[in-house]
């Protein structure tokens, strides 16, 4: 029976998730952490043989917790799951330590689907990702300036590419405006460019984004 650790900020989320391992997969227990702070305590006091961690957490994002769990816990199971297309991401995740990446609107048999699979020693990859991590091998992408960017930089790349304004992306990652602003100041340098434009063009041009704003 599996003991499962959700880390999510959202408790509607938890408890849906919840509701949805409990019904179809044998679990012995099933843990919720609201932020990262939270999630390393329960990690120090159980063991889990799966987390499904959300990227988006309240001050420290998904991709840091996760490599403090790989460094600490380096045969955890750990799978992200994120409102974006998880094509978007998965290739920093993945490098990362994650076992799974999975989009928030996934079908609940592709997450039982993931869970069985990394819970064996497996790594799973939803097919948008594989086609998409296909895609930049083909096109030797190693050089190209978004993947300068550190996590939390090509995080908020992505939310401005999107059309959401820093204000929004402020509430949505739990940081202030200043720091989000900060961030941007640096991506742009990083990127070598200077307006929103630029960077939604770019995230377009490059499959980052589905469709600009």
């Amino acid at each position: 029976m599996l003991r499962v650790l959700i880390a999510d900020d959202h408790p509607l989320i938890r408890k849906g998730l919840k509701q949805i391992l409990s019904e179809v997969i044998s679990i012995q227990k099933v843990a919720e952490a609201s932020d990262g702070d939270e999630l390393m305590r329960m990690l120090a006091a159980e063991t889990y043989d799966v987390v499904i961690l959300d990227i988006s957490m309240p001050g420290r994002d998904g991709l840091d917790l996760l490599k403090d769990i790989k460094l600490l816990y380096s045969k955890l199971p750990v799978i992200i799951l994120s409102i974006q297309p998880e094509e978007e991401y998965a290739l920093r995740a993945y490098r990362a330590g994650a076992s799974g990446c999975l989009n928030k609107s996934s079908a609940p048999s592709e997450l039982l689907d993931s869970i069985r699979c990394v819970v064996s020693g497996g790594t799973y990859i939803s097919r948008a990702a594989g086609d998409r991590m296909i895609e930049d091998v083909r096109h030797d992408q190693a050089n190209l300036p978004h993947l300068l960017l550190s996590d939390r930089e090509y995080q908020v790349f992505l939310h401005i590419s999107s059309g959401l304004t820093l204000s929004e992306i402020s509430g949505k990652l739990r940081l202030s405006a200043k720091t989000v602003s900060t961030y941007r100041a640096r991506l742009l340098e990083k990127m070598g460019m200077k307006t929103n434009a630029q960077l939604t063009h770019y995230a377009f041009l490059h499959n980052l984004i589905r469709n600009p704003p």
